[in-house]
């Protein structure tokens, strides 16, 4: 069995102002759980970047695999150049908890990710519990909530019937009180 292992680091210095109001902003504008998130999304640009640079003198035909794969994930890559002014931001727009808020199938982007972690959105007709899943552009508009299952008759109609009990109880308790006030006042 494979051992796993990290797939990000953390910053060297864990008390930089700058770079705590700015994960902060980031945190909070996408809707992200904690800022392991953020280091994770910066470690595969670091990984992006590095594979780009590797190919600087290489081929065209070498630079159009990475090139093709990058499009496909939904960046606008024409040159390496692109490639290395990747931002972190760039990659958090494609994550699926993102895309759910863009097309508005989700409100917030909290609400998107508790929707994807109750396994409630379907992505080409299958269920995809991870916030962090990158959505190629292929799949963009493949992505779906489930449908809600609609009550039977029977239910609907024992929630009924509660209701109107409880309704009962509450009116009757309300007499019983209105009753022991006015026998009171007498």
């Amino acid at each position: 069995m494979k051992r796993k292992h990290k797939t990000y680091s953390k910053p060297k210095r864990p008390f930089d102002k700058v770079r705590l109001n700015e994960e902060a902003k980031i945190k909070e504008d996408f809707g992200l759980k904690n800022k392991k998130e953020i280091w994770k999304t910066d470690a595969k640009i670091r990984s992006i970047r590095e594979r780009a640079k590797k190919l600087v003198g290489k081929s065209i035909e070498e630079q159009g695999v990475l090139f093709a794969k990058l499009k496909k994930m939904g960046f606008n890559i024409n040159s390496i150049g692109d490639i290395l002014s990747l931002e972190k931001t760039d990659y958090l727009k494609r994550r699926l908890q993102t895309i759910l808020v863009e097309k508005k199938l989700a409100t917030t982007s909290k609400s998107a990710r508790q929707l994807i972690t109750h396994k409630k959105v379907l992505v080409d007709g299958k269920v995809v519990d991870s916030p962090s899943y990158i959505v190629s552009v292929e799949l963009e508009n493949k992505i779906s909530l489930k449908a809600m299952k609609k009550k039977s008759k029977k239910e609907s109609a024992k929630k009924d019937i509660a209701k109107e009990e409880t309704n009962k109880e509450e009116s009757q308790k309300s007499e019983l009180e209105d009753k022991k006030i006015e026998g009171e006042e007498k």
